[in-house]
């Protein structure tokens, strides 16, 4: 049976009572939707493995908890150290494989994603809660990933340099680190991983992938589909399990020389640590880390424009994503209008299951533990002192919104959440909130919103409303923050430019593009010497004497 068959099987809920000749095998238990459950594996070399010692976890839909899509294992310590082994075994004759021939094998992927793109949606957002139309968009960002970096597997270029001494030629090349560690967080379990493996693997690295705990079954499936493009095994080696398990068994084993490059995105306390471990060991390491987003509307600024810019990047995704609006700095001469009309989106805000419900903003939080680290969370704003202006916690039959559809105690839903009268000094306004909330302050003037866009310890995304052109200059080149819009959200990217934060929100690596280059490969310099003869560099050089020209200059006057 075609791997694409398969998928299409588990998107539209038929279930198939047997093992599938792609290495699906579909459990016998009984969803109350009727949706299959998978027996998810690791995949070390190519080869399907439950952990060493048994153990699993499942994988359930958030937005309907009785509906378990799949039991993965819970890896152990020799599971991650068996997949490192593999790609440590497969590094030699990868790295040696031709660039272009690469870059075909990533191309075939991008096209079996495009292949496949309809029924991979459905899957991710049965797995982790996401509308309908965000999953269709990450997806295309994995696509838009291969296209890309299918033709860099021609433009993998060095240079050649200039001697200072005759006969003698230099020249540069890119060459791979080694083994990867990857880890990326379940928000965005298609696009993200995508932006770290392909490229790692373009260089002519190997990787071990650690899926998120809440996206196991999409990331099973997505390694099928590398495997199916052509990619040899051992290149991307796939652990399942927890962060607290599996992914420190990762992090760990930079301490054991058994890892080159670790590129992690999650939380910014996470990524400090994993910093630690990489820099005393003197291993690579990406660290896409948190964010306070700021987005700042001045008088002059498209005010519809703004509240729509606004409310996406506050609320896109239940707020769950490393590039939402946290702090909404207002101009106090367009405040009460901004709000007003800001504020009436708020309420109308439609909320619930993107399968079941069509045209809903967003879904339920990513997990239960999700949800129970947004609560506390939300407890700042109050503590702090800030305003209320709508939210109510975790939704339920009992206490939701007027457009929540559905039936609220199937999953893990949560008002939007607005508070007002915010200041610099709360730790509301200091510290990421992850999850559907909106901090709101007001500004003076210009001088004032750029100073509190830049006043949290992040700095990873950020716009600026205004029509005025001066205003505009003045916010890119002064924000420190990796990425800018201007009259746009403070979320979305493209495959090919840059993506990445400075302060606490990374250390100064960027995923996409040709940038992302730089994080998976190092620059060799090679001295080819035809002469002959020992040549050295500063040390043979004859000195050139500047002498004055002969000119005669009275010709000129």
């Amino acid at each position: 049976m075609r791997y694409a068959q398969f998928i299409s099987e588990v998107a539209s809920a038929n279930i198939m009572a047997h093992v599938l000749e792609t290495g699906f095998e579909i459990s016998e238990r009984d969803n109350p939707n009727g949706n299959p459950t998978v027996i998810g594996y690791n995949i070390i070399n190519g080869e399907l493995r439950s952990s060493s010692d048994g153990a699993t976890f499942e994988s359930r839909n958030p937005a309907w908890k009785d509906d378990c899509l799949g039991v993965f294992p819970l890896s152990t310590k020799q599971d991650v150290h068996d997949a490192l082994e593999s790609a440590r075994d497969a590094f030699s004759e990868w790295s040696m494989t031709p660039a272009p021939s690469r870059g075909q094998i990533i191309g075939n992927m991008g096209r079996l994603l495009m292949e496949y793109k309809d029924d991979i949606v459905r899957v991710e957002t049965r797995e982790i809660g996401k509308t309908l139309k965000e999953s269709a968009g990450e997806v295309q960002e994995a696509i838009d990933t291969c296209l890309f970096f299918q033709s860099e597997g021609r433009r993998l270029y060095g240079q050649t340099v200039n001697s200072e001494l005759p006969d003698k030629e230099l020249f540069t090349y890119r060459r791979p680190l080694g083994v990867c560690g990857i880890i990326n967080a379940s928000n965005f379990p298609a696009a993200v991983p995508f932006w770290k493996m392909i490229p790692a693997i373009m260089c002519g690295n190997t990787c071990v992938w650690k899926s998120p705990q809440d996206s196991p079954l999409l990331s099973f499936m997505l390694t099928r589909i590398m495997h199916e493009a052509g990619l040899p095994n051992g290149v991307i080696n796939l652990i399942h399990g927890k962060g607290s398990g599996a992914g420190q068994f990762l992090v760990d084993s930079a301490e054991e020389g058994l890892l080159n490059k670790i590129s992690f995105t999650g939380s910014t306390p996470v990524g400090k640590m994993i910093g630690e471990v990489c820099g005393r060991n003197l291993v690579s390491c990406s660290l896409e880390l948190g964010g306070k987003n700021p987005l700042v509307v001045m008088p002059s600024a498209n005010i519809d424009n703004a509240v729509e810019g606004a409310y996406w990047a506050a609320f896109g995704t239940a707020g769950q994503r490393c590039t939402s609006l946290g702090n909404l700095i207002i101009h106090e001469d367009v405040y009460d209008e901004f709000m007003a009309k800001f504020m009436a989106k708020v309420e109308e805000t439609r909320i619930g299951d993107s399968l079941r419900n069509e045209d809903v903003l967003y879904g339920p939080m990513l997990s239960e533990k999700y949800a129970d680290d947004f609560l506390r969370d939300l407890g700042m704003c109050e503590s702090d002192g800030a305003t209320k202006l709508w939210g109510e916690g975790l939704i339920s039959n009992e206490n939701k919104p007027t457009n929540f559809l559905g039936d609220a105690s199937e999953g893990v839903y949560m008002w939007p959440h607005v508070y007002a009268d915010v200041t610099e000094g709360m730790k509301c306004f200091q510290e990421e909130i992850f999850g559907p909330v909106v901090t709101v302050v007001k500004a003076k003037d210009f001088e004032n919103a750029l100073h509190l866009a830049n006043a949290s310890p992040y700095g990873l995304s950020s716009a600026c409303y205004t029509n005025d052109r001066l205003e505009a200059y003045r916010f890119k080149t002064g924000i420190k923050a990796g990425m800018t819009g201007i009259n746009n959200s403070t979320t979305g990217a493209e495959a090919h430019l840059p993506f990445g934060g400075v302060k606490d929100s990374g250390n100064g690596t960027r995923e996409s593009g040709i940038w992302v280059l730089e994080a998976y490969s190092y620059w060799h310099a090679v001295n080819d010497e035809l002469s002959g003869k020992l040549q050295l560099a500063q040390m043979d050089v004859d000195e050139i004497h500047i002498e004055e020209a002969d000119v005669d200059y009275s010709s000129l006057a």
